[in-house]
């Protein structure tokens, strides 16, 4: 029997080139919260730690911790940020939805992180434990029809030979959840003040080579996981590819952004 894997270890360096969408919804996130800044905060799903910077420009007074399950991520994340915040930022590999933390922080804060984990319930016990009484979670990932399409244009290449043979018995790694589940969730996790809302961020990659590698790199990491030669890899890409190609507008990615708030009272 075969499974899907989450990515454990990421591109970092590629990442790093090609998550600029991403970093454009954190930025958009990150101005809605309202801070002193003094808090200590939890930037759950560090990445790269592009966000995390400008997270911690807004505190010069305070402190963050930057979690990424990939070392490779957080390896990238020091080099790009400890010279300029120092101690400051500490960083800790952790795997979601582990959260080794007990009532320290005044926020968390995550983008592009939490449909990575499939047990939101847990997920948020844990972040709930994490914060201080009074703090918050503001965070922001895939959710509802999140890549619907991206993903049905990947399942047309995976019934084909000579990849069928790999994909038996796949099953998903992501969880799109939708407002009303999540708020659900946040709130028997003991959270209140909950909001919750669902975005279209449709985004079109500039051409050809942005969108295999953004794909490659970003997306279809689990797919080619599943496929043990290096060749077959490629194979997989160009197909994807061409098939993107043909789409109107070509290579374009359906993307929804879930926003999610809430406080610890």
């Amino acid at each position: 029997m075969t499974s899907a894997k989450p990515p454990v270890e990421w591109n970092a360096s590629s990442y790093d080139r090609v998550s600029t969408p991403q970093a454009s919804w954190g930025r958009r996130v990150l101005a809605r919260i309202g801070l002193r800044g003094d808090e200590r905060a939890i930037d759950a799903g560090c990445g790269t730690g592009r966000l995390t910077g400008e997270l911690l420009r807004r505190l010069p007074r305070g402190r963050v911790v930057a979690i990424d399950r990939s070392w490779n991520m957080l390896v990238t994340a020091r080099a790009n940020l400890h010279r300029e915040f120092g101690n400051r930022v500490a960083f800790v590999r952790v795997a979601l939805p582990d959260m080794p933390f007990d009532t320290w922080a005044d926020l968390v804060f995550s983008t592009a992180t939490f449909h990575w984990v499939k047990d939101h319930d847990r997920l948020f016990g844990a972040i709930r434990r994490a914060l201080r009484p009074g703090g918050r979670l503001v965070a922001q990932c895939g959710g509802g029809p999140n890549l619907a399409g991206a993903h049905r244009l990947a399942e047309s290449v995976m019934q084909e030979p000579p990849f069928a043979r790999f994909f038996t018995n796949w099953t998903s790694v992501w969880e799109f959840a939708t407002p009303e589940q999540t708020a659900a969730r946040l709130r028997a996790a003991g959270f209140v003040d909950v909001r919750t809302s669902l975005e279209p961020a449709p985004t079109t990659l500039p051409d050809e080579r942005a969108y295999r590698e953004f794909v490659g790199t970003v997306i279809y990491s689990p797919h080619l996981q599943m496929l043990p030669d290096p060749v077959l890899r490629e194979r997989f890409l160009d197909e994807v590819t061409a098939r993107a190609r043909q789409q109107d507008p070509p290579f374009t990615l359906d993307y929804w952004r879930l926003n999610l708030e809430g406080r610890r009272p």
